[in-house]
């Protein structure tokens, strides 16, 4: 065996994050006044990333070992410890910690305050504001349905050509978990739209660069036969959406989870 192994990758590179991110945490809980996705005093988010991180497993598990199976990636030799059915228990391993190190940085963000049904409807006889505000966020939802389904089709014609068949399986495998989130929350989604930027962007970013630097150095590879060939600063185009999906996916189910909490508190 030559070069650093799954574990390793995560030794090295995602459990010092998880851990600083951890103490940074620990230190604004007890000094922030801010309003943030993580509110001082309120545990119950990480009811929420337990629920997140649970589904993500679910959800991901079967995905992922057919695209394995599939020969979509695969593993360099000596690079994996065991495997529970196609993936390796590093792989396992990552279903778990990018939303943990997701979350504790989202968990650090300001919320704007109030939610749109909840905020400018403070008085009871002020119905044509309540309907207006209803009107736009059945307006909105409408927008996140036909877009989550547009994503979904676009998936399914990709699978049908070698070439795009990776881009496709992303496609098909966000489409459902977009359309459940855009149909309960988009009004409020786009209300926290630059905590959900901020928050999606910087583990995105991060991850870009560690998946780069694992294919460098053959911890996995990705199969040319099942990709475009389009890269981003060496990325394969496929890997940086599949990141940037599922920090998606991870962002919009925290913020949602605090607007249900908030809501119903």
């Amino acid at each position: 065996m030559s070069g650093p192994t799954y574990m390793q990758f995560h030794l090295a590179f995602l459990l010092p994050v998880v851990a600083m991110l951890l103490a940074a945490a620990t230190v604004t809980r007890t000094r922030t006044i801010r309003s943030t996705v993580w509110p001082v005093g309120r545990p119950i988010y990480w009811t929420g990333v337990a629920i997140v991180t649970l589904v993500a497993v679910i959800y991901t598990t079967p995905w992922d070992n057919y695209l394995i199976a599939r020969g979509v990636w695969g593993y360099g030799d000596g690079r994996t410890i065991a495997h529970l059915g196609f993936a390796p228990v590093g792989e396992y391993a990552f279903f778990v910690i990018q939303p943990i190190l997701t979350a504790l940085w989202l968990g650090q963000l300001t919320l704007r305050p109030g939610w749109p049904e909840l905020s400018g409807l403070g008085k009871i006889a002020d119905w044509g504001r309540v309907l207006e505000v209803g009107r736009l966020g059945l307006g909105l939802r409408l927008i996140g349905v036909v877009a989550a389904v547009s994503i979904g089709v676009f998936g399914g014609l990709a699978l049908a050509t070698p070439d795009t068949f990776y881009l496709g399986a992303i496609l098909v495998w966000a489409a459902p978990v977009l359309f459940v989130q855009w149909v309960v929350g988009l009004p409020q989604l786009l209300y926290q739209r630059r905590t959900v930027a901020l928050g999606v962007a910087v583990p995105t970013l991060y991850l870009w660069i560690i998946d780069r630097v694992a294919l460098a150095t053959g911890i996995w590879y990705i199969s040319p036969t099942y990709t475009t060939g389009i890269e981003l600063f060496g990325l394969p185009i496929e890997e940086a959406l599949f990141f940037l999906v599922t920090n998606l996916f991870v962002v919009q189910g925290l913020v949602l989870f605090r607007w249900v909490v908030d809501r119903w508190a």
